[in-house]
């Protein structure tokens, strides 16, 4: 497959705009989840087409309605969490310049690998950080995951992080019914927006929560 001549027709059908420079980034950052991936292990998915269609198109399907959140509440920092190779942190640093963004997770070197990421391409608004997401201090406008925890423990686990009018955007595969129904009373969920992934017959979607009275 031409990565080259398939990301701007994926990204038409997405309805997601990115100039050439942006293009390039994404697949810069490919050739380099690829090459670290022999040494760190970061995914389970190993063949340049399946990281295409399983980690880039799946992530960027969701760019639009962070665009939508981003604009609406005027975010200016995202935690990603449980990041591991910066899925969808990195994604999101690239599609969105002027909003900070922090990938966490408590392995280290794929933190190290993030980082390098961010030296790489340039991209200064993108941190990685080698903690605990209990231990995070808080403020972000918005934290995300994809597939990271089940959803009473992600927003348990990352409450704290958030601001005080913050929104939490999980990105999952399937409608997680059951995982919404165990959300601790303090937590409302307000929508479940499913995606469409171009090239891929599976289920996913995104699940927008937050603390009860805020949202």
């Amino acid at each position: 497959m031409n990565l080259e001549q398939a990301l701007p027709l994926a990204l038409q059908d997405i309805g997601l705009a990115l100039d050439a420079s942006q293009q390039a980034q994404l697949l810069h950052y490919l050739q380099l989840l690829q090459k670290w991936n022999k040494v760190y292990n970061l995914t389970a998915v190993r063949h340049p087409d399946d990281m295409f269609h399983l980690h880039l198109l799946d992530c960027l399907a969701a760019m639009p309605l962070f665009a939508e959140a981003i604009g609406q509440r005027q975010a200016t920092r995202i935690l990603d969490v449980g990041a591991g190779g910066g899925l969808p942190g990195v994604v999101l640093a690239i599609c969105f310049p002027q909003v900070q963004v922090h990938c966490v997770d408590a392995v280290a070197k794929k933190m190290a690998f993030v980082q390098q990421v961010a030296a790489s391409l340039p991209l200064p608004n993108l941190k990685a950080i080698h903690a605990r997401v209990e231990h995070l201090p808080g403020q972000y406008d918005i934290v995300t995951s994809r597939a990271f925890a089940s959803l009473p423990d992600f927003v348990s686990w990352t409450g704290s992080a958030l601001a005080p009018q913050g929104l939490w955007l999980a990105m999952k595969g399937k409608h997680p019914q059951a995982e919404i129904d165990e959300l601790p009373a303090h937590v409302r969920m307000f929508h479940v927006k499913h995606l469409q992934v171009p090239g891929l017959d599976a289920e996913r979607c995104l699940v927008y929560l937050a603390p009860e009275g805020a949202g």
